[in-house]
């Protein structure tokens, strides 16, 4: 196997490097090969932003127009292959792009100008990283205009300053909009990733690394290489690279395959495609359950979001990953593949151990199914997740617990609660679930509940909290769930809303 080219469009030429090895960041390429340093390296695992910059896909639906999907990312930790065949921009582009059309008379983007008069910067280190993030959401929110506070407050919560403070930076997300608009020429910009996509087109076949654009393809290469890495987003992969300095000889890319990135809704069953990024099957959640809006928004930052995966989350198997909690309490299930066929068991199934789950050499996970069953006449359905943690945004879990129930005249009909944080493997809470079916939902059930949930698992201590604490949380979770369920919403951070005077 041989290092392969790499191709993507910048400042509107294409760039072509030979020979990048298959382990190679994107923000190594950025500032060691082309010695572009505004991109900064910070913590180097996707948490601070500094190295944010910009993705431009050419996406093509079957019913309209090619279009440009644009999506902030880390490049500390994205391989710099994975972008092959897109537009990239980074903060020292957004004055050099000749697609990229300014207001007459200016020297800086709106985004940049509105830093500047809101006096957003201080140090400068993360500024590069806010400026890329501001500009993936002014891209996508019809330059700012579509975005209040509390939207520019999630679009940038992976981006980390230590010595300015937010309140300036996200006035200045904010007033871009109101400053004279900047545009980009994006039919040129998709004539050109389309001429790219064609160039491209014959597979380097003894390449080491792999990026095939169909399932069938995918399932083969993954029978003939066994020992390949197999990567996604790369947001936990990538920090084998940075913080572990671990080497691959061959990577096995699951994202460009089509079937995987597709989500589809048929027959009650809303089918997502394991390379689906974590924002996208986010989104396709939410638009069935709306109450899950701020539990997906603390799932890490949006970067994070933008690169990672739900298959590659559930197949990494984290006992402390966000969405399996979730998944499992939705009753979800997986389908793993291989050149020998399809098998499909229930999400807890897959995991046999800590990081240890029955994905055999041959196989891959394809795709995660999620039923939305209608609702009898007379059912109320309550679902709540809940994620505990010392930050309030881009943090991991000390317990996540998500608890779905169904009540028809006052008894539990349905009864689903999936935890992380508790157990070597995210599980299923299969005796609380026997403690609530059948019963009647009074104040009752949901102490004695508790107290079954508590009983069940027997969590450990780490530098995130003691066994105690999240024996203890669980009880006050299934507490504050009843409560929810009755309309007395407690106080919390996301209830908090405050005003901010201009």
């Amino acid at each position: 196997m041989s290092p392969r080219s790499l191709h993507f469009l910048r400042r509107g030429q294409r760039v072509t490097l030979h020979d990048v090895p298959p382990d190679r960041t994107l923000l190594e390429v950025l500032r060691e090969d082309l010695h572009c340093t505004g991109t900064k390296e910070g913590c180097g695992e996707g948490d601070c932003g500094a190295c944010t910059v910009v993705i431009g896909e050419r996406v093509q639906d079957t019913d309209g127009p090619a279009q440009l999907r644009y999506k902030a990312i880390n490049s500390c930790i994205r391989l710099a292959h994975s972008i092959d065949g897109m537009a990239l921009w980074t903060v020292e582009d957004l004055t050099q792009d000749p697609h990229l059309h300014l207001p007459a008379d200016k020297d800086l983007h709106p985004v940049q100008e509105s830093l500047l008069q809101c006096h957003g910067t201080q140090c400068g280190f993360c500024t590069p990283g806010f400026v890329m993030s501001m500009f993936g959401m002014y891209q996508n929110h019809a330059g700012g205009s579509q975005l209040d506070r509390q939207g520019a407050q999630e679009a940038l919560s992976g981006n980390l300053c230590r010595c300015t403070g937010y309140r300036p930076i996200l006035d200045a997300a904010r007033h871009m909009a109101t400053l004279p608009p900047a545009t980009v020429d994006t039919p040129a910009v998709l004539q050109k990733l389309e001429l790219l996509a064609l160039e491209n087109q014959a597979p380097e076949a003894q390449s080491s690394y792999q990026r095939p654009t169909s399932l069938r393809e995918l399932l083969q290469l993954r029978a003939e290489h066994p020992q390949a890495q197999v990567v996604a987003g790369c947001t936990d992969v990538g920090l084998w690279v940075t913080k572990q300095h671990r080497r691959f000889d061959m990577v096995l890319d699951v994202t460009a395959a089509a079937e995987l990135q597709t989500i589809t809704h048929a027959e009650g069953q809303l089918r997502i495609g394991a390379a689906a990024t974590l924002e996208a099957a986010f989104t396709a959640l939410h638009s069935h359950w709306p109450q899950l809006h701020s539990f997906a928004a603390r799932f890490a930052g949006l970067p994070v979001r933008n690169s990672g995966t739900l298959g590659g989350n559930v197949a990494n198997g984290s006992p402390i990953g966000d969405s399996m909690p979730l998944l499992i309490a939705l009753n979800a299930q997986v389908v793993l593949a291989s050149v020998r066929g399809e098998r499909r068991l229930p999400l807890e199934q897959l995991y046999t151990g800590y990081r240890q789950n029955v994905i055999a050499q041959d196989e891959l996970l394809v795709r995660i199914d999620v039923p939305v069953p209608p609702l009898s006449a007379g059912t109320t359905q309550h679902l709540r997740a809940y994620k505990v943690s010392k930050r309030q945004d881009d943090d991991i879990s000390a317990v996540c617990l998500v608890i779905h129930l169904q009540v028809s005249e006052g008894i539990v009909t349905h009864a689903s609660v999936g935890a992380g944080g508790v157990a070597a493997t995210p599980v299923r809470a299969v005796q609380t679930e026997a403690a609530l079916r059948g019963q009647p939902w009074t104040a009752a059930t949901a102490h004695s509940a508790g107290r079954t949930l508590q009983a069940e698992f027997s969590p450990i201590s780490d530098m995130r909290a003691s066994g105690d604490y999240r024996k203890h949380l669980l009880g006050s979770l299934m507490q504050r769930f009843w409560l929810e369920s009755q309309g007395q919403v407690g106080v919390s951070l996301q209830d908090i809303r405050v005003e901010v005077s201009a």
